[in-house]
């Protein structure tokens, strides 16, 4: 009896003191809720590295870990359209961040600072597709909303709000570490104005039209847009005018996204004053931690400016 008390009385103790079970669907959440939950708990990523949010394709191992989460994190359908279904039966609590209160959030096709306006400006390939699975299109929501510190800032709060509800014996734990995170989230505004402040006026194109919400926080704006799909082959004709819109410019940079580069960058870019890089909008093999989400941003700003500035 007295063996069985013991044991009763441990697994209670091991009870409230369980970890709160954490899942979000991409890396920029994960980071953002790891800064949230330093010292208590550490959150999991739902996508593997390099798999795209547009195009993953659900194993049955990841319906299980969606399904036993106590928290799930995800952007919405705008971006991960493979998760409606799979959340549809969750009892527990599930947060499409694009919902919240206060979210800034960009649509494609505004006329604002960071944001191509569509007008015959860009150079683009899409396809039926292309559309479905991840939709560009004038006036759709930008779903790439993380790159934004200020959504950052909405999203921490309502992390540190339900995970203070799931674990109140960590709340001011919880209430700390979104402090500390905000105000981290000031200094890297400042850190990473002041780095690309030399090359606002410098023209660089884009593979990928994920990078608006930087852009617009730190006074940038890309002249162009190579919106690709990967599974279509684009024509002789439109290979042809998108080199002589990278002609008309001059020096530049094109940056797309890992983990795979297109293979229209060489063609397109062949013979022409154009440098070839890398922004990664999702943080990639990063280590997991509580300022995993700035060392993402202020790495975006110095890649970018980094090429930038060697035209």
């Amino acid at each position: 009896m007295a063996r069985f008390l013991a044991f009763f009385v441990a697994f209670i103790t091991f009870s409230a003191q369980a970890e709160v079970r954490v899942l979000t669907s991409i890396k920029p959440l994960q980071q953002i809720a790891a800064a949230i939950q330093d010292g208590v708990g550490s959150p999991d990523v739902l996508l593997p590295p390099g798999a795209s949010p547009h195009h993953y394709a659900l194993r049955p191992s990841d319906v299980r870990r969606v399904a036993d989460a106590d928290l799930f994190y995800w952007i919405g359908p705008d971006l991960e359209n493979f998760l409606p279904r799979v959340i549809g039966s969750r009892s527990k609590p599930t947060v499409a961040v694009m919902t919240l209160k206060n979210m800034h959030l960009r649509h494609f096709g505004e006329d604002s600072q960071g944001h191509d306006d569509h007008d015959g400006h860009q150079a683009q390939e899409t396809s039926s597709a292309d559309e479905h699975d991840h939709d560009h299109r004038p006036g759709s929501l930008d779903a790439h909303l993380w790159l934004s510190t200020a959504n950052a800032r909405v999203i921490a709060r309502k992390m540190a709000s339900d995970l203070g509800h799931a674990d109140p014996a960590n709340v001011a734990r919880y209430h700390a570490n979104t402090l500390a995170f905000l105000e981290r989230l000031d200094a890297l505004d400042g850190r990473i104005k002041t780095r690309v402040a030399g090359v606002a006026d410098k023209p660089f194109f884009v593979f990928h039209e994920a990078f608006d919400y930087f852009e617009a926080a730190y006074g940038l704006k890309h002249t162009g847009v190579f919106s690709v799909a990967s599974e279509v082959q684009p024509g002789a004709q439109h290979v042809a005018a998108m080199r002589e819109r990278l002609q008309t410019v001059g020096k530049t940079c094109v940056f797309s996204e890992p983990p795979m580069r297109p293979r229209l960058a060489e063609t397109l870019t062949a013979g022409l004053p154009v440098r070839l890089a890398e922004l990664d909008a999702l943080g990639g093999t990063d280590p997991v931690d509580g300022k995993g989400y700035e060392r993402l941003l202020e790495k975006l700003g110095n890649d970018l400016a980094g090429c930038l500035e060697q035209l």
